[in-house]
């Protein structure tokens, strides 16, 4: 691995997020694009194997002050978040008054009439925002799933449909009643790797979710086997759920090793990014620039570092076509390509808004908070878009 001294910092450049209209990082599509605190610059890249992760700072040394939300994870952890089968809700909404909270009772008219592949329900119990991620996965009820859009859950909001895709083709069958956090410890947790979570994000289609799941599971049946796999050597994972092929030791192994020179100097890595205020990374795999993940604070970043290094780390075991080395500057293009395109977007009204911007090669969402004290862009997903009969190649049988 290799960690630049400073990080080297690049020369200044706006990112071409566009203002919004209320102040905000991101705004109308094509517009100037400098954020709350300053432009986005991009620092010399972290090496490891495959990947190259350039850090992404703010241009000022500012801070938007600590944010309020709680992650997934941490939620599950905690037991403060519970995410089930809609069929186990039976329409189950909060009560209103002081003595309410945690006790629910049926509501008249059930809105859940059974499970179903692509909803589950949500219940956050926190005193804390949750923030949500497309491409964080849920594992148990009767298939594994991933969330298919970024969101943010109010502390004490009733229960919410929480838009989802299976990504355990195969089974329909109760593992059990809840749902758990895809991993069996927090070194190892992940989330889906860039190419799936673009299927979820851009497609929102289930067929090319579970398409692009097999084609994944292919790629870690050949990354895993033997360097001299002989006929029938390939590891058979006797399942269809990407979560249980990325949990297994083979995968899990190999994956481990793609992010060994980030994640064994994990601490020191984050203490560098804290250091340089960085609030997300470009990630090139083999050579070409395909994913940014950006959030509002460097706190935000290191708690979400280890399943997205992981994660990428996972897509840099497909195969591909190599390229040389892109530089700073072509990291920085990355983010200053002008939007122009079209803009759609959605939410929920004084929570969230979300943004979907699509120009040409790449797609950009952002997630804004519109909670009081808030008013900023939460996390914004970058992708370079690749055709569905590129995206996913399968690597060749071993027979």
């Amino acid at each position: 691995m290799k960690i630049p001294g400073m990080f080297s910092l690049a020369a200044a450049s706006l990112l071409a997020f566009a203002a919004c209209d209320q102040g905000t990082a991101v705004g109308a599509a094509g517009g100037p694009i400098e954020a709350p605190s300053g432009p986005f610059r991009v620092l010399a890249p972290i090496e490891s194997g495959n990947l190259l992760l350039f850090p992404v700072v703010r241009g000022s040394s500012k801070s938007i002050g600590e944010t309020p939300f709680i992650t997934l994870d941490e939620g599950i952890k905690s037991g403060e978040v519970e995410v089930t089968e809609a069929g186990k809700v039976q329409g189950l909404v909060r009560p209103r008054g002081p003595q309410s909270r945690n006790h629910y009772f049926p509501e008249p008219q059930n809105s859940y009439r059974g499970d179903q592949v692509n909803t589950l329900v949500l219940i956050n119990n926190s005193k804390k925002p949750l923030l949500l991620l497309a491409g964080e996965i849920v594992t148990g009820g009767k298939q594994d799933r991933v969330i298919a859009k970024d969101r943010i859950v109010p502390a004490g909001a009733d229960p919410i449909d929480l838009g989802v895709f299976c990504i355990e083709p195969g089974r329909w069958t109760e593992s059990s009643a809840t749902f758990g956090a895809a991993a069996k410890a927090p070194s190892h947790g992940f989330m889906v790797q860039p190419t799936v979570r673009e299927r979820a994000m851009v497609q929102k289609d289930q067929q090319q979710v579970w398409d692009s799941v097999r084609g994944a599971i292919s790629h870690m049946a050949a990354a895993a086997a033997p360097p001299a796999a002989q006929a029938g050597a390939a590891p058979s994972f006797g399942t269809t759920s990407y979560a249980k092929v990325m949990e297994s030791n083979a995968v899990s192994e190999k994956v481990d090793e793609a992010a060994a020179p980030v994640m064994k100097s994990r601490d020191q890595v984050l203490a560098k990014l804290r250091e340089e205020h960085a609030i997300g990374v470009i990630v090139a795999v083999r050579g070409e620039i395909v994913w940014a993940d950006l959030f509002t604070d460097t706190d935000l970043l290191s708690r979400y570092w280890t399943k997205l290094v992981r994660s990428y780390a996972a897509e840099s075991l497909t195969t591909g076509e190599s390229h040389t080395a892109p530089s700073i500057a072509d990291a920085q293009h990355f983010l200053d390509v002008p939007m122009g395109g079209t803009e759609s977007s959605e939410g929920d009204l004084g929570v969230y808004r979300y943004r979907e911007l699509k120009s040409g090669g790449t797609e950009t969402f952002v997630l804004e908070s519109l909670l009081p004290g808030t008013g900023y862009d939460v996390h914004i997903s970058k992708m370079k878009l690749r055709s569905s009969d590129n995206a996913m190649k399968r690597p060749p049988i071993i027979r």
